[in-house]
């Protein structure tokens, strides 16, 4: 397993990550971000969209972790508006990587089409940077996505789960996958001290 103060986020998701918080909070909040957390080399200069490494992830962290400062209470709730965001964009920019182009699902049960999206999320993670420990648990009718090399919690430290990004794209892949918005619960994270970030996927909350 990869050390934490090693690891790096490549370029194609740094980039993803970028487009997604400036459709949410605009390009004046993207930028006070960047400064905030000494990305400043990013401001109108988005990484290529390629699977170089990009920042460190605990570079990262510090982004995540800025934007949750910067919105104070409402922090967790943008957070996960642009973990939505970032999964639509993956949709549009980067379907191939993702295995999702050309996906025909609608003749599959609600929950195999779940299952096949959050695979779908762990194998585009291994594609892109092989230094990722990310997997899909499957207990009775609960899914779970889970990760061990969590770039959100890299060198952060909480007494509750931190990763609401990641919340609000697993949220969003469900949703495209099966029609229904789910609830997402993170039951384990690498910042409270836990050995992974582990997210359940939970009772439809939302039929469309």
């Amino acid at each position: 397993m990869v050390k934490p103060e090693e690891a790096v986020i490549v370029n194609a998701l740094v980039r993803q990550a970028l487009v997604a918080a400036e459709e949410v909070m605009g390009s004046h909040g993207l930028h006070a971000v960047l400064r905030t957390s000494g990305l400043e080399r990013f401001i109108d200069n988005l990484p290529p969209d390629d699977l170089n490494p990009g920042i460190k992830a605990s570079e990262y962290a510090k982004f995540n972790e800025a934007i949750e400062a910067f919105y104070g209470r409402g922090g967790r709730g943008m957070l996960q508006r642009i973990g939505k965001a970032s999964f639509q964009y993956g949709v549009r920019e980067q379907a191939a990587l993702l295995g999702l182009a050309g996906a025909a699902l609608k003749l599959l049960p609600e929950k195999q089409r779940i299952k096949f999206v959050l695979n779908s999320l762990v194998n585009a993670l291994k594609k892109t940077n092989p230094q990722v420990e990310a997997w899909v648990e499957e207990d009775g009718d609960r899914l779970a996505y889970v990760e061990a090399t969590c770039a959100i919690c890299n060198s952060r430290h909480s007494e509750t789960p931190i990763c609401h990004l990641y919340v609000g794209t697993i949220g969003e892949a469900v949703l495209w996958a099966s029609g229904n918005r789910h609830r997402v619960t993170e039951t384990h994270c690498l910042a409270k001290g836990d050995p992974y970030c582990r997210f359940e996927i939970g009772e439809i909350i939302e039929e469309t």
